[in-house]
């Protein structure tokens, strides 16, 4: 602390950071940390600084110099090469060989007398020489003599102190002896790829069934994986597959009275044989649900499993703690209402209980016993209803012994709830896209998710629909709106779900007018899926899945781009990869009913295309190619024939044998 007085240089404005450091912020395995910061000082003195990192754990610092941009903004960069938790920080210091060098050039270019101020710098490359490796530190005393002999010629001494190999040397061996350290250490969240790039497939296992009626199981399940595996996805998603309580069991479309036959909703988690540690027995065994994770990898899909934090009236922790649950004033307990809406059949947890540190290492204690059988990857039924300090515990707590595991947020709720549980530890997050339906909307949403801070914590998973949402624009477009609203999904985001078979049948049937369930909802019954009716969307699915794969531009949010479109029922973005290399511009007609034509304006050099040269735009669905001439160009899309074009952008090539090709 004597020196702190004496330390000049100012470190702030440090991007990125979430919330002033108290939050990590998120990366995927191979992708760049780039940081920028205010750094400067009093007077006009030369500074330099550097960017430390290293991984939690390490105990020694790497460091990236920084680089000056403008106005006293510095930036740097390092790469995140292994899953887990990095920290990084800055450190700022007054470069007082960079700023005698700068001066004595001046000097020299006004013909001043620099007899003083070459001793200086000796004086300066001496001190270095202290600092410096053995080979280095023996040269920088021989220069230092040099600049120091009466016998030397002065011009000798001048192009010796400017030479660009002594400005080098000195660079690794600076003074920082009252260097500026930033006040605070920040972390990165580093997450398997998959946690940046998915494609999710949510299936209800029971009803996997091969014959119509029966109740499906795992071994249903394997049968299905070709079916998934070949659509292009990577994620297998399952509700729920615990014992369903009988207690207030619902019955078909939500109904409060069950039939026997009813096999009631997969929330309604826990019965006598078991809770949220157990199978629901006609699925199969622990050992079945083993070897279908083992069988689904050898198809490069991963199982998730829904984790809801609720219990059944039959649960087993309703009888072995009561005291995690609310009591009613008549000695019963509280089930979850929505007024005028009540749920008999959940119990939520009392978050607010006195016993809430036993109720927390429990609910850790489920997580860690599905990771044990295989599953890394869950989906978590609506986290915003649970304290957020609950999260911020338990997925760090999870993600420290297993830090591969992926978290998916399903909070359909206020903006700054969804966003703060990403912060708090969330890996994915459920959007507002399937309400997004608008080119305004589209545009504007997606730009606040990756033009913004947000695109630092919060990782957009899009799902056109789900068991529970069944929107206006699938319910009126027929097959043309899902067709649209699967690109969309596709294309917007890096990751992305599909509710299927619902999804990929076009089923657009809801439960009553004005409502978003889905009328005879797999929710509360079996279902029996006909995979192979004409009407399928399988083929378009798979290929979409497949272009999103061969196209590192759509593996990304960062480089999202929205282009203008004289037709207001058509919207035009653009995607580029790290390197360039790989453009993709993406159109597609929101309008499902009728022909919509316009004309496109696209930024050429913005995306590194010469606007004086013809280009190709390759269209990745259909497999049509068309030369464009500079950045004006026109466009029609039919709903029902091509309600979408994606299109990757080809530079026109010509060899020395006048030999044209677009690459």
């Amino acid at each position: 602390m004597q020196d702190e007085g004496r330390r000049r240089v100012v470190i702030e404005g440090v991007k990125p950071q979430i919330d002033g450091g108290r939050f990590a912020i998120k990366r995927t395995v191979g992708e760049s940390v780039v940081v920028e910061a205010d750094i400067f000082t009093d007077g006009h003195d030369a500074i330099a600084g550097a960017l430390r990192y290293r991984k939690t754990g390490a105990s020694q610092w790497s460091e990236v110099p920084m680089t000056f941009l403008s106005n006293d903004r510095w930036r740097a960069a390092f790469s995140v090469t292994e899953i887990g938790r990095y920290t990084y920080t800055l450190i700022g210091w007054v470069d007082h060989f960079k700023t005698w060098r700068g001066d004595l050039r001046k000097r020299v270019e006004a013909g001043q007398d620099v007899t003083v101020d070459l001793q200086i710098g000796a004086n300066l490359i001496e001190d270095a020489s202290k600092r410096a490796s053995d080979n280095d530190a023996a040269w920088l005393r021989l220069q230092a003599s040099t600049l120091r002999n009466k016998g030397e010629a002065a011009p000798h001494k001048i192009k010796v102190a400017l030479d660009d190999q002594m400005a080098r040397v000195m660079e690794r061996y600076p003074d920082r002896c009252l260097a500026t350290t930033y006040e605070r250490e920040l972390d990165v969240v580093v997450d398997p790829k998959k946690a940046r790039f998915s494609a999710w497939y949510e299936m209800f296992p029971r009803s996997g069934a091969l014959v119509p009626g029966e109740h499906g199981t795992f071994q249903d399940c394997e049968a299905r994986l070709p079916y998934i595996a070949g659509m292009g996805f990577d994620v297998l998603y399952f509700p729920p597959i615990h014992p369903i309580g009988v207690s207030f069991r619902k019955g078909k479309n939500n109904t409060l009275t069950a039939e026997p036959d009813d096999v009631g909703s997969p929330w309604a988690i826990g019965s006598a044989e078991g809770g949220h540690t157990a199978i629901h027995p006609q699925l199969g065994t622990l050992e079945d649900f083993r070897r279908l994770v083992a069988k689904a990898r050898e198809y490069d899909l991963d199982i998730a499993l829904d984790i809801a934090f609720q219990c059944s009236p039959d649960h087993p922790y309703v009888k072995a703690h009561p005291e995690w649950f609310r009591m009613r004033p008549d000695g019963t307990i509280q089930y979850a209402e929505n007024p005028p809406k009540k749920y008999q059949d959940i119990y939520p947890f009392d978050f607010e209980t006195r016993a809430w540190q036993p109720l927390w290492e429990e609910l850790k204690n489920v997580f860690l016993f599905w990771v044990k059988q295989g599953v890394s990857i869950f989906r978590v039924d609506n986290p915003h209803t649970k304290p957020f300090a609950f999260w911020e515990w338990v997925i760090r707590e999870v993600k420290q012994a297993h830090p591969e595991t992926i978290f998916l947020a399903e909070a359909f709720t206020r903006p700054k709830v969804m966003y703060n549980l990403a912060k708090l530890g969330f890996t994915q997050s459920y959007t507002y896209f399937a309400w997004r339906n608008t080119k305004w909307d589209l545009t504007q949403y997606l730009t606040e998710l990756t033009r913004t801070e947000v695109r630092e914590f919060f990782r957009p998973n899009f799902w056109p629909n789900t068991p529970d949402i069944l929107n206006e624009y699938l319910q009126v477009g027929g097959r043309p709106a899902f067709m649209i609203r699967l690109v969309l999904a596709a294309t917007l985001a890096a990751n992305y779900g599909i509710y299927g078979p619902a999804f990929e049948l076009c089923i657009n049937t809801p439960r009553e007018p004005g409502s978003e369930e889905y009328l005879d909802s797999e929710k509360y019954e079996l279902k029996s899926w006909d995979l192979e009716s004409h009407l399928s969307l399988q083929h378009v699915i798979t290929q979409v899945n497949r272009i999103r794969r061969e196209n590192p531009a759509l593996q990304h949010n960062g480089s999202l781009r929205f282009h203008q479109a004289d037709n207001e029922r058509i919207i035009c973005y653009s995607k580029q990869s790290e390197d360039g290399t790989n453009t993709i511009v993406v159109v597609i007609s929101l309008d499902p009913y009728y022909t919509q034509a316009g004309w496109l304006d696209l930024p050429l050099e913005e995306l590194g295309f010469d606007p004086g040269q013809t280009y190709q735009m390759h269209d990745l669905l259909s497999d049509a190619r068309y030369l464009w001439h500079g950045p004006h160009n026109y466009v029609e899309l039919h709903p029902y024939h091509a309600p979408a074009h994606i299109f990757r952008m080809r530079r026109h090539i010509r060899t020395e044998h006048d030999f044209d090709y677009y690459m």
